[in-house]
């Protein structure tokens, strides 16, 4: 049974930094490429960064210069480093991983940014 588990959401200050995780099982991780989504109320689901098999990045340009993709292979996780964080970050982040015709979801964290 394939699984994805974000963690590490919660509530922080405008400026502010979180590290999410997405953990995976069921799945051989390290030919998947991870993408981290995000959607807030209201609007439609936002791609927010990649990271491929090899480690290559992209990012959404709202977020470019502030949030860090990375995958650690041996712990089946990729995360998601986001700092400067502004209120328009606010959203559930949601971990995708696409691979050989495959498409997984977790269910998300949710990422409140407030003064």
């Amino acid at each position: 049974q394939v699984q994805l588990v974000e963690s590490g959401g919660g509530l922080v200050q405008p400026g502010g930094s979180l590290r999410l995780s997405c953990a995976a099982s069921g799945i051989a991780f390290s030919v998947y490429a991870m993408a981290w989504y995000r959607q807030a109320p209201g609007k439609q689901r936002e791609l927010v960064a990649t990271i491929t098999s090899g480690g290559r990045t992209n990012y959404a340009d709202s977020v470019k210069g502030r949030f860090t993709i990375s995958r650690e292979n041996a712990k089946n996780t990729v995360y998601l480093q986001m700092s400067s964080l502004k209120p328009e970050d606010t959203a559930v982040y949601l971990c995708n991983a696409v691979a050989q015709g495959r498409d997984y979801w977790g269910k998300g964290t949710l990422v409140t940014v407030s003064s």
